[in-house]
């Protein structure tokens, strides 16, 4: 078996989450330009003017670029849908991610090559033969169990069942991030409270908060066993990845368009470690051990294995928003880098900086870099710490920019 025959999908919503992903060795980015996909209101998204940088600095790299286009569409859209389409078939965008048959039937029309969102819920072996006419990949819906998986590969292998490139279709899942209370996103909830649709990429999070239940009779009110019933902890594979190996899928998607580089760079750090460990017939409760360590010091809601191994029932959170074993707080900036003598030069905006305290420094062409402060210098004399506002020196071997972003990292 051999690590080329998968592929692993890191999330990007940003040039600093690109960086990452490529640092920690992806094989494939996706992500999301202007209105039409599913993180169309999230903090972090590309233009329609970042689309040919993006896509050249995957290729650059050799990694594919695909582009989501993968939230229901109107009428009055179908116009920036095409010329959305158009352009990424002009840059070179490897397939677009789509749920609405518009998208679908015009991408076939131009020849543009197709990938199933999870959105349209790909759970049986029919509904998959009918879309093999339009994608050669399939992301199937999150809600299946790994026998239900393998039982799908099984069958495209017998049955021999191709995409339009004529290859056999190929299978995609996620191994990590968010989960939906709603089978694979189908939600109403923030559309109800809100006028703000989840399946128009303006989801407000509604589920992942607080509630209590009242007795209308009497008007007690209790909360349930003080957990976030309807919002579930993320998922995570890591534990059985040789499962996941088994149960025929070859393409391997990290959630978390929305999330920053940090996360980014760690989960696909962890994944490709697993991926290579499993393969090499070396998967043991150690290295697992190792790998939730990591997994934890970013975002996180706490890991179960979603419904893969069988569950009926979700495992919910039991706090509001990350459970990150690590911080990072807001130090300061990147204002020069000395090259020949790997030397930063860092102007401390917000909190001061102290002697030994972990970094971490993010830039859209920098990505993650991580070092220890151990020597700093202020007007070439060594210091303990520095004061906000003051100008400070710090050698740092990797290549930075200037105006990079650089945080302090502490244990929670």
């Amino acid at each position: 078996m051999k690590r080329d025959r998968f592929e692993l999908l890191a999330p990007v919503g940003s040039f600093e989450s690109l960086a990452a992903a490529i640092q920690a060795g992806a094989n494939g980015i996706y992500f999301g330009v202007e209105q039409l996909n599913m993180r169309a209101k999230s903090s972090y998204n590309f233009t329609l003017n970042d689309l040919e940088t993006v896509v050249a600095t995957a290729h650059k790299n050799n990694i594919k670029a695909y582009l989501t286009v993968n939230t229901i569409i109107y009428d009055h859209e179908i116009k920036l849908m095409q010329t959305l389409v158009d352009e990424a078939k002009r840059v070179g965008v490897d397939a677009i991610i789509v749920s609405d048959q518009a998208a679908m039937l015009y991408a076939k029309k131009i020849k543009m090559p197709v990938h199933i969102s999870t959105q349209l819920n790909v759970s049986n072996l029919e509904t998959l033969r009918f879309y093999s006419q339009y994608a050669d990949t399939m992301v199937l819906a999150r809600e299946l169990s790994l026998n239900q998986v393998r039982y799908l590969t099984q069958k495209i292998k017998e049955e021999q069942i191709t995409g339009p490139s004529g290859e056999l279709v190929k299978v995609e899942i996620f191994i990590h991030g968010a989960l939906c209370m709603a089978i694979s996103g189908k939600c109403y909830l923030s559309l109800h409270e809100f006028n703000s649709s989840a399946n128009r990429g303006a989801c407000q999070q509604t589920c992942r908060r607080s509630y209590d239940v009242t007795d209308n009779e009497t008007g007690y009110q209790l909360t349930v066993d003080n957990e976030y019933i309807m919002s579930p902890k993320d998922l995570a594979t890591f534990f059985f990845f040789d499962q996941i190996i088994d149960s025929g899928a070859t393409v391997f998607k990290i959630e978390g368009r929305a999330r920053s580089a940090d996360y980014v760079k760690k989960t696909v750090e962890v994944y490709n470690d697993v991926i290579n460990t499993v393969i090499a017939g070396k998967f043991s409760k150690e290295k697992i051990v190792f790998w939730e360590k990591g997994l934890k010091t970013v975002y996180n809601r706490g890991f179960w294995d979603g419904y893969y191994l069988g569950r009926k029932m979700g495992e919910w959170s039991k706090v509001y928003g990350s459970k990150a074993t690590h911080r990072k707080t807001y130090i300061g900036r990147i204002t020069n880098y000395f090259k020949k003598i790997g030397v930063a030069e860092i102007t401390v905006d917000a909190v001061g900086l102290k002697k030994k305290d972990k970094l971490m420094i993010i830039g859209p062409t920098t990505g993650v870099v991580e070092t220890v402060a151990l020597k700093i210098l202020v007007d070439d004399k060594e210091v303990d710490t520095v004061e906000t506002g003051v100008k400070c020196s710090l050698a740092v071997p990797t290549l930075l920019r200037r105006s990079d972003k650089v945080y302090k990292i502490e244990k929670v």
